[in-house]
């Protein structure tokens, strides 16, 4: 499984389905630090380390629901990609939505995957044996780490 040196922030306002993540991470003893957030202002405060919050470690993976409160996601990949400091951020979108142009509009702004909850599988396996995967085969820039 996963190990301590990739940071998991998952930003997502639906408590169930934060929820869930954190208990399917739990059953498969995935030992990486998750952090939650309810919306791309929160998640911004956290990638940066401001009022008060400690500044998200490197590595790091972002998962994102497009269907946000204050900031969607969508606008959340944009305002990221913009940024000189997180534009090379890992982003996997994990959406209810099947839309077509929002994948189009996710994969425009070079996320690394598009993810329906529904397909995630039983307790997210899905989801999790990508992210497993995803760990064990990609490489980091040292300044990263």
């Amino acid at each position: 499984m996963l190990d301590q040196a990739i940071h998991i922030l998952l930003i997502e306002d639906d408590d169930v389905e934060a929820e869930a993540v954190q208990r399917a991470f739990k059953q498969r003893h995935m030992l990486n630090a998750l952090t939650i957030v309810p919306d791309g202002l929160e998640a911004f405060k956290v990638l940066r380390g401001e009022e008060g919050r400690r500044r998200l470690p490197h590595p790091y993976v972002i998962l994102l629901d497009l269907n946000l409160p204050r900031m969607g996601g969508l606008e959340f990949l944009q305002a990221v990609r913009r940024d000189p400091q997180l534009r090379t951020s890992t982003i996997f979108v994990f959406t209810t939505s099947n839309r077509n142009e929002d994948k189009t509009a996710a994969y425009n702004e070079l996320v690394a995957g598009y993810l329906v909850k529904s397909k995630a599988g039983p307790n997210f396996e899905n989801l999790i044996g990508l992210l497993d995967f995803y760990h064990r085969l990609a490489e980091f820039p040292l300044e990263m780490l």
